[in-house]
């Protein structure tokens, strides 16, 4: 069997983040056979602008975007909470990538996960990002999920993920995620 890709995408461009130092532990956890890229591209992605799209085409780093996705077999969203919701990087790039042609998360698996210093261990962004993905015609793991509460008392100085519950939930979601992307395909 060919090697299974999940593109990991954070929706926070801070160096210290705590979403891309969980997706860097979903890299680390996961199984023989199973790949997890962190795409590093985000920051380079323009405001959504519609007109720049049916003008010129899509620039640059959005086709980059598009076709990482679309090269994936499935996507990993590490998403901060900003005002309740996603961060205005991620949404940004969603809107992007859900334009024709060929919208790249249309039937891609996908599952969510989440790391804040606040209690609720960001699930009121990833119920909207769930909410996103129902038109995205994204399909989104429901279980396990990961949320990640008090982050800054479980990742180390070098931001290694330290809390062994966390450590296994993601764990336990690449191996749920890759299990229904390959049922999806079926």
């Amino acid at each position: 069997m060919s090697e299974f890709k999940i593109l990991g995408i954070s929706g926070s461009l801070r160096r210290a983040s705590f979403n891309t130092a969980a997706l860097r532990a979903a890299a680390e956890l996961a199984p023989e056979g199973v790949t997890v890229t962190i795409y590093e591209g985000l920051g380079e992605i323009p405001p959504y602008d519609d007109d720049i799209r049916t003008g010129a085409g899509y620039p640059a780093p959005v086709e980059a975007f598009r076709s990482a996705v679309r090269a994936a077999d499935a996507v990993i969203f590490a998403t901060p909470e900003y005002n309740y919701s996603v961060s205005g990087v991620l949404k940004n790039a969603i809107d992007w990538a859900s334009r024709p042609p060929e919208p790249s998360f249309d039937g891609k698996a996908v599952s969510i996960m989440g790391a804040t210093q606040g209690m609720l261990g960001t699930a009121r962004a990833q119920y909207d990002l769930r909410k996103m993905c129902v038109f995205l015609n994204a399909y989104a793991l429901n279980k396990p999920e990961v949320m990640i509460s008090g982050a800054g008392s479980k990742f180390d100085g070098e931001g290694r993920l330290t809390d062994e519950t966390s450590r296994k939930l993601i764990a336990d979601q690449v191996v749920a995620l890759r299990a229904w992307a390959l049922q999806l395909r079926k």
